[in-house]
């Protein structure tokens, strides 16, 4: 079984940072995308990060310039490096990633548990 667990998150001022990460772990073969996504109370998760296999990254209008998605392929890991934070920036963040666990299985998305970034004065 495949297991994606996310830590890094905690309680920061305004302006401050946090760096996140997701490590997977378990049978896999191969991780094709790998992708930051934040829920809100009361809103809808959205879409935040990923970065694909080969290094390419996306990142919500929102956080551009501000965070930085990356990953290590070695270890099966991605992170998001997140500067000047701000209140809006508050939400429980997930980590999610296409993984083949062999090579005749096609991909499949896995979720982590999330972690939870505040950021207040």
């Amino acid at each position: 079984q495949v297991q994606l667990v996310e830590s890094g998150g905690g309680l920061v001022q305004p302006g401050g940072s946090l760096r996140l990460s997701c490590a997977a772990s378990g049978s896999i073969f191969n991780i094709n995308a790998m992708r930051w996504y934040r829920q809100a109370p009361g809103k809808q998760r959205e879409l935040v990060a990923f970065c694909t296999s080969d290094g390419t990254t996306n990142y919500a209008d929102s956080v551009k310039g501000r965070f930085t998605i990356s990953r290590d392929n070695a270890k099966n890991t991605v992170y998001m490096q997140m500067n000047s934070l701000k209140p809006e920036d508050t939400a429980v963040y997930y980590c999610n990633a296409d993984i083949r666990v062999h090579f005749f299985r096609p991909y499949s998305t896995f979720w982590g548990q999330g972690t939870q970034v505040t950021v207040s004065s």
